[in-house]
């Protein structure tokens, strides 16, 4: 846009702005006051007028910036009245940054240029001197009252006539009917024909105006410019003509002159023009002084007409110059715009008509617009009624019209209705009922018809059709609409001139230069020829014609001017697509319907990618269009389905014809839709169109300009929607008929969910009309009434309304928000539905009792009268469920009257009286109020924030209904009340400046409330002598929960004011007392639920409590934190503590603590008996503390722990007076302690008689401290362990560690670790035990080390076992270690973690042996876990075996050969070899087999999970088949071949003397089995066998058992995972009596049935020696355990049977046999179907240490009996419950017998049922003293967050997928 429009544009939006906040000065002068709250808004305004003043203001609001301006320009936009079209070029201007209008820089005395330019002296306006100026008027009028009767006698002459005259549309002399027209805005006041009132604002915008109406606004300065707006075919052009005709008829008297131009005629004008040439040379010319007669019309310019037809035609911008003068040429454009704006004949009257699109920014703000929205169905009646001559043809066309709702959508367009009654006028003849109309589906099919009709005998030349075809789209595509007489051949025009296609006029391109121009008569008819062209010239392929089916956005308000004259084409274009066009189309090309076919074909496809597209409002309006038009169903389907479910129309105008295409196009939808008309202006009876519509689910629609016939229509679509869920309707113009409209057809709609008419500024009587709707709408969930005009006495009776009607759930108020919440249960719907009444209906009453209503009326004003009118109504009522009244005016009296009401409302939840004016005399009315009420839970007043909230329980009967649902176990509550307890209270008065002097009435008040439990006063100013009274008052208030003095300004003489409390007040446990926070708190003890929230849960009721955690007396505590302590202040304290019930806990916190004051607490601390532990938090202490603490040992013998942790943290725990003295333990961690404070720290301690654990970690020891400190060990008394981790030990500090720890007396085991853990334990005995064992990890030897190492192990005699982890020490210093090392006599065993372990290979290691200087008894390599392992006997012997073998197989001469030699030398006494997870290379085999051969005394050989060749396997076997001692032998888990075990069994035959066998997962063919059954027979020794998951089968396992007949010392057999089934398992219970040694036999997973199972178990009760019995994953079934029930072996520890097919009734059978056996310490019973048939024991297992019922089907119903059992089980230490069925009950249960469990370890409780509530019993069960290590929880339904806050409390339970098992601490 240039400069000048721009600035022209901001003017307007200027002077508009300062007229509509003259208006409103009290809003501009708030608004001033909120931007400029420094400035004395009315100091300087008072002299000047109202708009002077407005815009001052507005020059202050803009001299504050930019942001302040913008700011202003939205709230104007935001909470005023403004007009929508206006609304977005403001926003567009000033509410982006775009430079700001000339008035603001402008001086103060300007005034606006309208007004400058009356004092203006014009040239023309001269008449001489002044003796002739009477003359020169009179010469004057008499020229002017020629020219106005030449004017109207000319307009006579051209309408006079009924031949249509020049430029008059078609057929304009028949019948007219005025279309509906309606304001959408207006710059003032106006009368319409119904009289109503001036000045009415509910008239202004959307209501309906006739004709005369136009002319009626009482605008009496500035320009009078109305734009009507209208669709095409609307009938713009045809209502302008008639003003000129009404107005040469005399009709419209008050103008004396009318002017009509057309912007198509004024766009051929190219040249400069002044307004007397416009209105003279252009219009008419007057016969002379045309001068006299243009000033007349000026000085008489109110009773000028200049109508504008076309405005969106304009071509030509206005004219970049200042404003123009009458003599100034201007374009056409730019002298409208003068017009307009009232620079050019000020006063006049201007019309203008326009397609919605942007107005162009020449027409003034305050300009009135007028849409024209064509026919109702009413008008099209009548219009039809005039149109045919005669009665009989009338009633057949009405007939026709009737039964086709598609003909009324076409006729609600005049133009189109014109052309459908010419169509009809010709059909209708000779015609049955209905065909007629079946003939004009769609509108081009109407214009086919049309020409049919027009055309001599139904002939239509094609070459003349085609030809102006071709006229008609070049005229479009070069904006052309006007022709002149070259543009049309002669032929053509004929032709149309005959039909009445074109009119001809008389055209003005200049002064003087007139032509005859030719337009079709309408624009939709040009556009109907166009798209006929297209379709039917041979010359344009399908490209081209594709290229004209798109779709154009026509938003309005955007930045498109000027429309385009192409907007209809796709339209017509996919009316002739359709298969009905396809003979009429093949006539005007000449071609067959094949090639039509194809061109429609083109168009059809560009109609599908649209049709799948995601588009617009307006290209969804377009497309549904041109989809209807194409008559295709396919096509309908394709984008009916694509269509979004929520479709929204935005600020564009919709029609009548729009929503019945739109509704056509969803008839063919299957899914619902949801539909939202949004600043949308609508044709008043365009709902009717939605009569039907069954796919609509949601209608919503927000315009200003819906009014009471919009409203009518719409109530005749709804009843016939039967899907409609939700309706809204908002920001409307409806009245009382329009809402009486409204009610009646919600009443016909039940299925109605949500109702919405927010915004429309209905009055009381209206809002009581809707909601007596309420009733008849069963389903309905909410109705929205916000931002009504509803009143307060209104207001009490919707709540009435709420209270009565039962299905309202929720009546919400707030300010300008009303809305309605109902949830009618299903039952209640259906009565609704056939009995609206609700009058006299027992069962309604019924139904409202057992409802619950929630009220929250919020800051409606409501005052103390109004609280008891509101109190009667809920008496009446149900129960409620929330009452907020906050935000109103109720005061002292009426909080009074609610808090006394509040017992006999029946409110479940909460009453809000905040923010209502209570005082400090109202606090104790409404706490003495609240006091008589049962049910309250809690009431919160705080006056400083206006709080006022009671909060209650549910009643008694809830409650009740709460107990059964949970159903607690009898035994684990203690007596519980017959009558349900009340739940304690809570009253928190905070920050409402209470006085000591108020203490006493407030006790007495709260005295008359028996259940009393949290008592709040924190923010207060009690000072320490409200204290003081209080303490006195505190016993007459009963057992409270907690009391909140915070923030009362006290001091520390409160503290000892408080303390005697504990001895007075039963309940009090906890004092906790802060000076920085100033917080005093007092506390009882909470359980359960209530520490977990802050209040007791509604799961569980108030007075229930469990035995089993109060069995334990609850410690007092005394938490005083950030206070000054001083000796006199802690004489004091401890004084004040004498007389304290026990067991006391005190807890300190200070900023430092002296020595004096640490020594004055110690010596009084041991006078009192009842303390059990003193914890010094965050307070410095000095490096003397940790020796007065360690004194503190033998200063008092009750001392059980010291904890002294940074100088800053001290624990101390006492014994009780019962407990006996025993083990004591003294951490001092990170204290700083350096070597001078070792000797006295010991000499401290030693005086301690059982220091079991001494803890010195993180301080600063070094290596002389550590020595000083080894050296004082034996006078240490320590009995358990010694950390000194993290005290900067070097490895010098390792090597003396060697050397010292022998001589260490009952130090069994050190362990240092100088990695990045840093750690270092020692660990004792209480007796001196033979052997030590050091590990030494990351200690970095380096070559210089090992022969220091060495000597110390040399000297080390005690020292019996090393390890080392990571300590650098590569092969060849371990080769070195191993040659230096040598004992005296015994054996030493030393350990290897190396990552070269796993990399070095067995050769390697092996050859490390050779080096060894004693005798390698045992040899241990494993590649994966990187460990070597050697067991050494010193001093080293000969074997003489072993030399005579050497001798007789060694060669020298060769590297193997001398490493054999060696090795045979070293391992000459090896009894064990075993090779784990290795890697063995043929050469390695060799070796070995070398080897083996003079290994005489070796015993054991494992090989087990390692890679060896087949040759390899072959060398190992030989070497084997040497060592005939051999009594263990394990080839389990390698990946050996059939081939391979072959070879293995072989060797088997001549080891009889082996003892243990393990062969598990090694393939056993026929051969390998036969081979092993033959080897098996030699083994009459044999105690183990193992052959787990061999593949063996039911025959093979018949010739084992044979071989097994011979192992009478069999102990152990295993054949898990095979499948021997019945068949095996009878021939094994046949041969189990030849085997009285077993003790453990492993069956699992064989496929045994009941049949195989009990002849199993028979023969296993003749086993008298059976310990362990596993039969598990066999489907064994009850029989089986029946049988074994009846046989189970006496010396039975170990039974597992899961996923054995037992359900209840063999669990227990099984449980009944298992109780009382003493020997039992696993049972495992998972994956079986036992749910109540958990284990039952009545004597119980003695040492059972694992349960598994693990997926179990265990409920809730069987935790009472398994705990029970679980307790009768003293030895257990896991118990596995995990993927069960166990709720909170089972929780609880276990939770119950925790605290008798003392070994349990661990308690496996994943994926079953518990939550937060069950959770947290288990963690009182845990804080009972249970030594638990972890509770597993995962994937119970409990949400994170709650999970994260329980092991917050309890660190063991355990909410992880995996399993984070805490491990003990080492040496515990």
């Amino acid at each position: 846009m240039d400069p000048d429009s721009l600035q022209l544009g901001t003017e307007h939006l200027w002077n508009w702005l300062v007229r509509l906040l003259s208006k409103d000065s009290g809003w501009l002068n708030a608004k001033v006051k909120f931007f400029l709250p420094k400035m004395d808004v009315c100091s300087g305004d008072k002299a000047q007028d109202a708009t002077q003043g407005v815009i001052l203001q507005l020059r202050r609001l803009h001299a504050q910036g930019q942001a302040t301006w913008q700011a202003f320009i939205h709230c104007v936009c935001m909470e005023l009245d403004v007009p929508l079209d206006l609304e977005v070029p403001l926003l567009s201007t000033w509410g982006h940054g775009v430079a700001f209008p000339s008035q603001l820089e402008a001086g103060e005395e300007s005034q606006p240029a309208s007004q400058l330019q009356h004092g203006l002296k014009r040239p023309y306006q001269s008449c001489g001197s002044s003796p002739r100026l009477k003359q020169c008027k009179k010469q004057q009028l008499e020229l002017a009252q020629r020219y106005l009767q030449l004017l109207k006698t000319s307009t006579q002459q051209r309408y006079g006539s009924k031949i249509p005259g020049p430029g008059q549309p078609l057929a304009f002399h028949q019948a007219y009917i005025p279309p509906i027209l309606q304001w959408s805005r207006t710059p003032a006041p106006f009368r319409t024909q119904e009289g109503m009132a001036p000045g009415d604002p509910k008239a202004e915008d959307g209501a309906d105006v006739s004709i005369r109406d136009l002319f009626s606004t009482r605008t009496d300065k500035g320009p009078r410019v109305t734009v009507l707006l209208g669709k095409a075919g609307m009938g713009k052009t045809t209502l302008a003509h008639r003003l000129c005709q009404r107005w040469a008829d005399g009709q419209l008297d008050r103008f004396q002159a009318l002017f009509l131009f057309e912007f198509r005629q004024l766009n051929l004008i190219t040249r400069l023009l002044t307004l007397p040439q416009l209105l003279f040379d252009l219009y008419l010319n007057p016969e002379a002084g045309a001068d006299l007669v243009f000033q007349y019309l000026e000085e008489n310019a109110n009773g000028v007409l200049l109508i504008f037809d076309g405005l969106d035609q304009a071509l030509h911008p206005r004219s970049s110059r200042g404003q123009a003068g009458p003599e100034d040429p201007s374009p056409a454009l730019a002298l409208f715009s003068s017009l307009c704006r009232g620079t050019l004949l000020p006063g006049c009257w201007v019309l203008a008509t326009s397609r919605p699109g942007k107005l162009p920014d020449c027409l003034p703000a305050e300009a009135a617009t007028v849409h024209m929205w064509g026919f109702d169905r009413l008008r099209v009646e009548e219009y039809v009624g005039r149109f045919f001559p005669d009665q009989s043809g009338q009633e057949a066309a009405l007939a026709e019209l009737r039964g086709s709702r598609h003909l009324q959508s076409l006729c609600a367009v005049p133009a189109l209705c014109q052309v459908t009654c010419l169509c009809l006028l010709r059909l209708l003849p000779g015609s049955p009922p209905g065909q007629s109309a079946a003939l004009l589906p769609t509108v081009t099919q109407n214009y086919v018809q049309m020409l049919s009709t027009l055309g001599p005998r139904g002939y239509l030349p094609p070459e003349a059709l085609l030809e102006l075809s071709e006229v008609a789209l070049s005229g479009l595509q070069t904006g052309k609409v006007i022709f002149s007489v070259g543009d049309i051949h002669p032929p053509t025009m004929a032709f149309a001139a005959a039909l009445g296609l074109l009119t001809s006029f008389c055209i003005c391109t200049g002064p003087g230069h007139r032509d005859t121009g030719y337009a079709f008569t309408h624009l939709s008819l040009q556009e109907f020829f166009a798209a006929l062209y297209l379709m039917a010239s041979p010359k344009l392929d399908g490209n081209a014609l594709a290229g004209h089916v798109t779709l154009s956005s026509r938003w309005v308000l955007r930045t498109k001017a000027r429309l385009g004259l192409l907007d209809h084409l796709p339209t017509f274009l996919a009316g002739l697509a359709s298969r009905a066009c396809r003979p009429f189309l093949s006539c005007v090309a000449q071609r067959d319907e094949m090639w039509v076919s194809a061109r429609q074909t083109v168009v059809m496809q560009a109609l599908r990618k649209l049709a799948a597209r995601r588009l617009t409002g307006p290209k969804i309006v377009a497309l549904c269009h041109c989809v209807g038009e194409t008559q295709e169903p396919e096509l309908a389907s394709l984008m009916a389905q694509s269509l979004p479910c929520h479709l929204s129309f935005h600020n564009f105008p919709l029609t009548y014809a729009d929503l019945a295409a739109l509704t056509s196009i969803l008839g063919h939808r299957n899914a619902p839709i949801h539909l939202d008309f949004e600043g949308c202006p609508l044709e008043p009876h365009c709902p009717e169109a939605l009569v039907g519509c069954e796919q609509v689910e949601n209608l919503s629609f927000k315009s200003r300009k819906c009014g009471d016939a919009f409203a009518e229509a719409l109530s005749r679509s709804l009843s016939t929607m039967g899907s409609l869920k939700k309706l809204g309707l908002a920001g409307s113009k409806i009245t009382a008929r329009g809402i009486s409209h409204l009610v009646q057809a919600l009443r016909l709609c039940p299925q109605l969910e949500e109702v919405s008419f927010q915004d429309n500024q209905f009055k009381d009587w209206a809002v009581l009309n809707i909601v007596e709707v309420l009733p008849c709408l069963p389903r309905l969930q909410k109705l929205d009434l916000s931002r009504n005009n509803v009143s307060l006495s209104t207001l009490l009776c919707l709540t009435k309304v709420a209270v009565e009607c039962p299905t309202v759930r929720t009546l919400q108020v707030r300010e300008a928000e009303l809305i309605f919440l109902l949830s009618p249960p299903p039952e209640t719907a259906a009565e609704l539905q056939g009995a609206p009444e609700l009058q006299g209906n027992a069962g309604q009453r019924e139904e409202a009792q057992s409802r619950s209503l929630t009220l929250r009326l919020q800051q409606c004003q409501l005052r103390g009268h109004d609280a008891q009118e509101l109190i009667a109504q809920l008496r009446e009522g149900p129960r409620l469920d929330e009452v907020d009244l906050s935000g109103n005016q109720l005061d002292d009296e009426g909080c009074r009257l609610m808090a006394e009401a509040a017992s006999q409302l029946h409110i479940a939840r909460s009453l809000d009286l905040s923010d209502n004016g209570l005082s400090v005399e109202g606090v104790h009315c409404v706490l003495s109020a609240a006091s008589t009420c049962r049910t309250l839970a809690e009431l919160r007043i705080s006056l400083l924030h206006k709080t006022v909230v009671f909060t209650f329980a549910p009643e008694q009967e809830k409650q009740t209904g709460s107990w059964d649902r949970v159903a607690l176990p009898v035994s684990l509550t203690c007596q519980m009340p017959s009558e349900p307890p009340l739940r304690p209270a809570a009253i928190r008065l905070t920050h409402c400046g209470l006085q000591a002097k108020h203490l006493e009435q407030l006790c007495r008040a709260l005295r008359g409330s028996c259940h009393l439990g949290d008592l709040d006063f924190s923010g207060n100013a009690l000072g320490d002598e409200g204290v003081a009274q209080l303490a006195q008052l505190l016993p007459g208030l009963g057992a409270l929960q907690s009391l909140d003095l915070s923030e009362n300004g006290l001091s520390l003489d409160a503290v000892f004011m408080l303390t005697p409390c504990f001895s007075t007040l039963p309940w009090l446990l906890h004092l906790d007392i802060s000076s920085d926070s100033q917080r005093v708190v007092l506390r009882g003890d909470r359980r359960g639920r209530d520490r977990l929230a802050g209040g007791s849960s509604p799961e569980f009721p108030a007075g229930a409590q469990f035995s089993a955690f109060h069995q334990r007396c609850v410690p007092r505590s005394l938490c005083l934190r950030q206070c000054q302590l001083e000796p006199l202040s802690l004489a004091r304290l401890c004084e004040t503590l004498k007389k304290c019930p026990g067991p006391l806990e005190v807890k300190l916190s200070c900023e430092v603590l002296s020595d004096q004051s640490l020594e004055t607490l110690l010596h009084h601390l041991a006078r009192l008996p009842q303390l059990s532990l003193l914890q010094l938090s965050q307070t410095r202490l000095s490096l003397k503390s940790p020796l007065l603490l360690a004194d503190f040992f033998s200063l008092c013998p009750r001392v059980r722990k010291v904890d002294l942790r940074s100088l800053c943290h001290v624990t101390l725990h006492f014994r009780s007076s019962k407990e006996r003295e025993g083990e004591c333990c003294g951490r001092f961690t990170g204290c700083g302690l350096s070597q001078e404070h070792v000797e006295p720290l010991c000499w401290l301690l030693s005086k301690c008689e059982d220091l079991n654990e001494l803890d010195l970690s993180a301080n600063m020891l070094g290596d002389d401290g550590l020595r000083c400190l080894l050296e004082c060990l034996p006078q240490l008394p320590v009995s358990g362990s010694l950390d000194l981790s993290h005290n900067s030990i070097s490895l010098e500090s390792v090597l003396g560690l060697v050397k010292i720890l022998p001589s260490c007396p009952r130090a069994q085991e050190a362990s240092v670790n100088l990695g990045s853990e840093q750690s270092f334990w020692i660990h004792f005995s209480r007796q001196e035990e033979a052997g030590k064992t050091l590990r030494l990890s990351q200690c970095n030897f380096g070559p210089e080390h090992v022969s220091r190492l060495a000597t110390g192990l040399n000297q080390a005699l005690k020292l019996t076992a090393l390890t080392l982890t990571r300590c650098c020490l590569g092969l060849e210093q371990l080769t070195r270690l191993l040659s230096l090392l040598r004992w005296p006599v015994g054996l030493f065993s030393l350990r290897v973690e190396e990552p070269w372990v796993g990399t070095a290979g067995v050769l390697a290691l092996l050859e490390v042996c050779t080096q060894a200087s004693g005798n390698i008894t045992e040899i241990s390599i494993s590649e994966t876990q990187q460990q070597f392992s050697l067991q050494l006997e010193f001093p080293r012997q000969e074997n003489p075996e072993a030399v005579a073998l050497r001798l007789a197989h060694c060669d020298l001469g060769t590297h193997h050969s001398l490493l054999v030699w060696q090795l045979m030398e070293t391992c000459a006494k090896l009894q064990l070899l075993s090779l784990s997870q290795v890697n063995l290379c043929d050469t390695s085999s060799l070796l070995l087999q070398s080897l083996l051969r003079s290994l005489s005394e070796l015993k054991t050989f494992r090989l087990t999970s390692s890679c060896v060749s087949s040759e390899g396997l072959a060398h190992l076997m030989s070497g084997l088949s040497h060592c005939h001692h051999l009594e263990e032998l394990d080839l389990s888990n390698n990946p050996f071949v059939e081939k391979d075990t072959e070879v293995l069994m072989a060797v088997l035959e001549g080891m009889c003397w082996l003892k243990r066998l393990d062969l598990s997962h090694l393939p056993l063919g026929s051969s390998a089995l036969a081979l092993l059954t033959q080897g098996l027979s030699h083994m009459s020794v044999l105690r183990s066998l193992r052959l787990s998951r061999n593949g063996i089968r039911d025959v093979g396992c018949l010739q084992l058992l044979e071989a097994l007949r011979a192992a009478s010392s069999l102990k152990e057999l295993g054949l898990s995972h095979n499948q021997i089934g019945d068949f095996g398992a009878q021939h094994l219970a046949a041969i189990l009596p030849g085997l009285p040694e077993l003790r453990k036999i492993d069956l699992s997973g064989n496929g045994i049935g009941p049949a195989g199972g009990v002849q199993l178990v028979e023969s296993l009760a003749l086993c008298e020696h059976l310990e362990e019995l596993m039969l598990g994953y066999n489907v064994l079934g009850d029989v089986t355990a029946l049988m074994l029930a009846q046989k189970l072996p006496h010396h039975l520890r170990v039974l597992h049977l899961p996923s054995s097919g037992l359900s209840l009734e063999g669990a227990l059978l099984l449980s009944q046999a298992l109780d009382g056996c003493p020997y039992v310490e696993e049972i495992s019973l998972a994956v079986n179907s036992l749910a109540t048939g958990v284990p039952h024991f009545h004597q119980g297992l003695p040492l059972l240490r694992q349960i598994d019922l693990v997926s179990c089907e265990i409920d809730n119903h069987a935790a009472k009996p398994l705990a029970a059992s679980l307790v009768l089980c003293p030895a257990l230490e896991e118990v596995l419950l995990s993927w069960n069925l166990l709720g909170d009950e089972a929780a609880a249960e276990l939770a119950r017998v925790l605290p008798r469990m003392s070994r349990l370890k661990k308690m496996d409780l994943e994926k079953n049922q518990i939550t937060a509530c069950g959770a947290w019993l288990l963690v009182e069960g845990l804080a009972q003293g249970s030594g638990i290590q972890v509770i597993r929880l995962w994937n119970n339904p409990i949400s994170p967050d709650m999970a994260q806050h329980l092991q917050s409390k309890e660190p063991r339970l355990d909410f992880a997928f995996f399993d984070k098992q805490p491990q003990p601490p080492r040496g515990s």
